[in-house]
């Protein structure tokens, strides 16, 4: 039994050493915004004809028939200017590729910049949108609409909600091409493309949509988000990190690697950031066909919405519209989309994760309470109240137990002298005192168990959601989503120096006071009950606290919040359990002999 003990105590010990190291050497990474995108070529569409790869914009930049300008900063522009977004359009090839978020800043610092979503070609890891015509029959390529087409707009013109702009672009040979672009009070552009044919023969030509990015952005690279290609394909969500783009089959059609799938109905495709997105959204129910395209040469990372192809008789004219998404996640906005403006599964463009049964209902509790309050850190508090007063019925019966468990402790211990080495006489004996006074040895791990799937939900919710964002609780904590920035090392900022960066090896043994905090609550918690007699179990439970007040020192404030919070609750439904069951506490007893037997030890 001592070598058990001994080897418990050693795997525990060597555990806690490699948990650490981990954080020591992968601690979480500060949030970043994003920039970047990529470029697409194409085929068929359910039973429509096929199409050239070449004739979609390549990962070169062009149709077939253009080279590739080098005048992209010499281009005109209209700027974009709405209550939340600001921006501008570049007249070459019609590009969306300079958006700003004004709500959302880089940092919490008072001087800092907008986040920018989408950035011009030319720039670090360029990401923009682009929208055209691919040619089918009766038209060359150099005669329809690409990145490197110049359209033409009015003088002075810019695009707000109340404000739409029109692009307009005469290939000279018959055919006059126009793009009403609107965006709305939120986030989400409408480009609603329209060719007319006065030539004397028909056309036939395909509607697409690009989001294009420019090699790999940076990412959390954290296995419990996604970052990467998302896309909703008739009630379907498939998600791909930039990784598994770089792994995709070549496809003979695309001339890349590439995947396709034919949506009939309904769908959309982009890439998804922490908390940012671009997505294409054609409009109404047609099909269309949703293809995902890596570029190695160039590392071009690519979305694309094709649309069937139209043909348009001479004196004819025929009209595409393709919605763009390009901002923040934000609940709300996104469930206004998917509820009001038919945009199917829009609010699962959020990480959700594996337990979305818990994390979906948590952030839905969550987001009102916030609402209710106006504070995301004491919104915190009262949903942990609220968990907390859910599983109560459980917890009462688990803790009750408990307390009869302890009753029935000096019948365990007369058990134990009269069974002696037999173990098997006294696992007959347990079973049937517990059988005798109805208690349930297990039931003291239920509490646990609902827990651990309600504490990583949680966690996923303060994580992913853009509402934690820069959520501010009240005096050092400015951020809920962001550790605690107090350091005992300055002791909180009365000493004249800087905590260390997340980057220093001290960062490990840099406690903020929300850490600290929280090891406290898991110590007084334990000394509800006596010390375990068995000096291994005893030494764990010592350690237990201090080790996890290290492990989730670096973790989101609002996490800890939760878990400090938790642990209070905990310590005094418990407490009031026992009482109730004729068991008082001694928490100051147990205290003062943890002490004494520290001080024993030393002497």
């Amino acid at each position: 039994m001592d070598d058990q003990n001994k080897n418990l105590l050693l795997a525990t010990v060597l555990s806690g050493v490699v948990l650490v190291i981990w954080f020591v050497l992968f601690p979480p990474e500060e949030p970043v915004q994003d920039p970047n995108a990529p470029a697409v070529t194409e085929q068929t569409v359910g039973d429509q004809p096929a199409i050239a790869s070449g004739d979609l914009p390549t990962a070169d930049g062009a149709t077939t028939a253009a080279p590739e300008l080098s005048s992209e900063e010499d281009a005109p522009r209209i700027q974009v200017q709405t209550d939340r977004i600001a921006g501008s359009i570049s007249l070459l090839g019609g590009r969306v590729d300079d958006i700003q978020l004004l709500d959302y800043d880089v940092t919490t610092d008072p001087d800092s910049e907008n986040v920018q979503v989408l950035s011009r070609v030319g720039s670090p890891n360029a990401y923009y949108a682009l929208f055209g015509w691919a040619p089918v029959d009766g038209i060359d390529a150099a005669n329809v609409p690409g990145p490197e087409t110049l359209w033409s707009a009015p003088a002075d013109a810019v695009l707000t909600q109340n404000s739409p702009v029109t692009l307009t672009w005469d290939n000279g040979v018959g055919q006059i091409f126009t793009r009403v672009m609107e965006i709305d009070d939120d986030f989400m552009f409408r480009m609603t493309q329209t060719v007319e044919n006065t030539s004397d023969t028909p056309i036939s030509v395909r509607p697409y949509g690009i989001v294009r990015r420019h090699g790999e952005p940076e990412t959390r690279k954290f296995f419990i988000l996604h970052e990467g290609l998302i896309r909703m394909s008739d009630g379907q969500l498939q998600e791909l990190d930039y990784k598994a783009l770089g792994k995709m089959d070549i496809d003979d059609r695309e001339g890349t690697n590439a995947e396709r799938v034919e949506v009939e109905q309904n769908g959309w495709i982009g890439f998804t950031d922490h908390y940012w997105q671009t997505i294409l959204i054609p409009d109404g129910d047609a099909p269309f066909r949703s293809t995902a395209k890596f570029f190695e040469s160039r590392e071009i990372y690519q979305a694309e919405a094709v649309l069937p192809a139209v043909t348009v008789a001479a004196g004819e004219t025929a009209e595409a519209g393709t919605r763009l998404f390009t901002g923040a996640k934000e609940w709300a906005t996104l469930k206004h989309y998917e509820e009001d403006e038919g945009v199917n599964g829009f609010v699962d463009s959020i990480d959700w994760g594996w337990f979305f049964y818990f994390t979906k209902p948590i952030f839905w509790m969550l987001h009102n309470l916030n609402a209710l309050i106006g504070n995301m850190g004491w919104s915190i508090i009262a949903l942990t109240v609220v968990i907390k007063a859910l599983v109560l019925p459980l917890a009462y019966k688990s803790y009750a137990s408990m307390a009869r468990m302890r009753e029935l402790q000096p019948e365990m211990e007369k058990l134990k002298e009269s069974a002696g080495d037999d173990r098997m006489k006294m696992q007959q004996g347990m079973m049937e005192l517990y059988k005798k006074n109805k208690v349930n040895p297990a039931s003291g791990c239920l509490p646990m168990l609902i827990q651990i799937p309600i504490f990583f939900s949680l966690y996923k919710v303060i994580f992913v959601t853009m509402e934690l964002r820069h959520a501010p609780w009240f005096g050092w904590i400015q951020d809920l989503s962001a550790p605690d920035p107090s350091s005992i090392l300055n002791l909180f900022g009365l000493l004249p120096f800087a905590a260390p960066s997340p980057e220093s090896f001290l960062a490990i043994i840099s406690l903020g006071i929300l850490p600290i905090l929280l090891g406290i609550s898991m110590w007084l918690q334990q000394k509800l009950n006596p010390a375990p007699t068995d000096p291994a179990q005893a030494m764990i439970f010592a350690w237990m606290p201090w080790v996890f007040m290290f492990m989730l020192g670096n973790f989101a404030s609002g996490l800890v919040l939760y878990w400090i919070t938790n642990n209070t609750i905990t310590f005094i439904q418990q407490y009031l359990i026992m009482r109730s069951h004729g068991y008082k506490p001694d928490v100051f007893g147990n205290i003062k002999k943890s002490f004494a037997k520290k001080k024993k030890k030393e002497a």
